[in-house]
């Protein structure tokens, strides 16, 4: 396929897409999910997309959110704790840059996620080399 970035389904039609690939799956954006949660389910090729420049790869992640967010950059040192929280005030998405985290009976390392919904509790360890992720959350962790 050639490049035409005009070439795109509308907003709409990618979150019924994503819809569709969650129920396929088994998945639901009611409970936290990470990347090792769809592979272990088998992945989904919908997702793969193919309107891109020669010499790249892509594909879309099996989540949505909705309205604005807040975005950050935040490292943790090997073997810190981030206790059981949540965030109430709308859902999150969690990326791993480099390092790794245990979430529950998973290791997330470079290239994962993990999807977080509002009000969903959650607690992590920082792996034995570090970690530099990126969240986005429908909340702000700012203090007043």
């Amino acid at each position: 396929m050639t490049f035409n970035p005009k070439e795109v389904k509308t907003l709409a039609e990618g979150i019924e897409l994503i819809k569709r690939v969650q129920s396929d799956l088994g998945l639901s954006q009611d409970v936290i999910f990470t990347s090792i949660d769809v592979a272990r389910a088998g992945g989904h090729s919908d997702l793969q997309v193919t309107n891109i420049p020669s010499g790249f790869s892509k594909t879309m992640l099996p989540f949505f959110t909705d309205g604005a967010a807040t975005f950050y950059l935040s490292s943790g040192a090997p073997g810190s704790v981030v206790p059981r929280h949540s965030h109430e005030e709308g859902a999150g998405v969690r990326f791993i840059v480099s390092g790794s985290i245990r979430y529950g009976d998973q290791i997330l390392r470079e290239g994962d996620w993990m999807l977080m919904p509002a009000g969903a509790e959650y607690e992590f360890t920082v792996g034995q080399t570090g970690v530099t992720m990126i969240y986005c959350y429908r909340c702000t962790c700012i203090q007043r």
